[in-house]
């Protein structure tokens, strides 16, 4: 067994974790070796007082960062022991990761780090082709490979009742001036490493619209014409709502997401009915499921898009050994 992890697997890992998504693309992680772990830890810099007050977001961007790095070490042959919320004194220490038996990755493994510079948010219309059978069962494995379930919204009446809860948590939302203010301040109209570019925000929402968009200064579409009529709808879920259920479910919705650009599907995240407490409960009893819904999401196939900006590795780094 290796005795630890060095700094370059460390910068070698963290490339691929950076690529993960977080709420408005703020990227609120930071990762260090400490006695031979690599621990991957909240950037208290990067929260969301508005926009997410309780720390649901910024644990479930971690735990997606957390998939990747996982996934990365294992493609390179040095698989990890992971364990969560390693220190009850530090918090924002969200995993450590030490080093495994060195083994082969497994071809699934390989196909979903192949996906990682794939996997991006494609928040434009998509295709009116339906989501084969199988790709369906293959996205609700994923889940269930990271101990979280999916649920897909099936029915003219299910994508009904969801879309008024979505819209709902929308109007919510958008009555706060912080929160208009805050998603706002992430919007890029010039390159940047971090946060939305105009261009990556889909066309602007219309009244018939039957799912809501954020407004990220995309741009208009001819009037009275359609998002999306008739989308897939897919709700992610875990067994609690505690700190840890969140992380587990932040890798749960990146397996998801990979599986997904692997099988060439675009994906966009609906966060608002979470965002919202009293949506996510409505959510939860309409879907009649045990646990918390944690993240929508909205899967089709759709015209090539390009991924977000990332900041720099060494800026996420904290390249000093820690001694415990």
């Amino acid at each position: 067994m290796e005795t630890g992890f060095t700094i370059e697997q460390l910068r070698a890992a963290a490339a691929d974790a950076v690529r993960a998504p977080s709420l408005h693309n703020t990227q609120p992680w930071r990762f260090r070796l400490r006695d031979g772990g690599i621990e991957l830890s909240v950037d208290p810099r990067r929260r969301l007082p508005a926009t997410d007050p309780s720390g649901w977001g910024t644990r479930l961007a971690c735990g997606a960062a957390l998939f990747n790095l996982r996934l990365s070490l294992a493609v390179a042959g040095t698989p990890a022991t992971v364990r969560l919320r390693p220190y009850p004194g530090e918090p924002d220490v969200v995993a450590r990761l030490v080093p495994d038996l060195p083994r082969r990755p497994t071809p699934a493994e390989q196909s979903l780090h192949a996906a990682i510079p794939r996997r991006f948010s494609n928040r434009a219309p998509f295709w009116p082709d339906p989501v084969p059978a199988d790709a369906r069962w293959q996205l609700g494995e994923a889940a269930r490979a990271e101990q979280c379930w999916l649920e897909l919204v099936i029915g003219t009446s299910a994508v009904n009742a969801f879309a008024e809860i979505a819209r709902s948590s929308h109007r919510v939302l958008e009555r706060d001036p912080a929160y208009v203010a805050e998603r706002t301040a992430w919007i890029r109209s010039e390159p940047a490493p971090d946060g939305v570019p105009v261009a990556a925000g889909g066309p602007q929402s219309e009244p018939q619209d039957l799912l809501p968009q954020r407004g990220y200064g995309g741009r208009n579409r001819a009037p009275g014409r359609d998002f999306e009529p008739e989308p897939l709808v897919a709700v992610l879920g875990s067994a609690g709502n505690t700190a840890t259920d969140q992380i587990i479910a932040g890798q749960a919705l990146q397996r998801v997401l990979l599986t997904a650009a692997d099988s060439g599907l675009a994906v966009s995240v609906i966060s608002q009915p979470i965002e919202v407490p009293g949506a996510r409960e409505a959510l939860r009893l309409s879907l009649g499921r045990f646990g918390t819904p944690q993240m929508v999401m909205r899967i089709g196939y759709g015209q090539p898009g390009r991924p977000t900006p990332r900041r720099p590795v060494d800026e996420v780094l904290d390249l000093s050994v820690v001694r415990a």
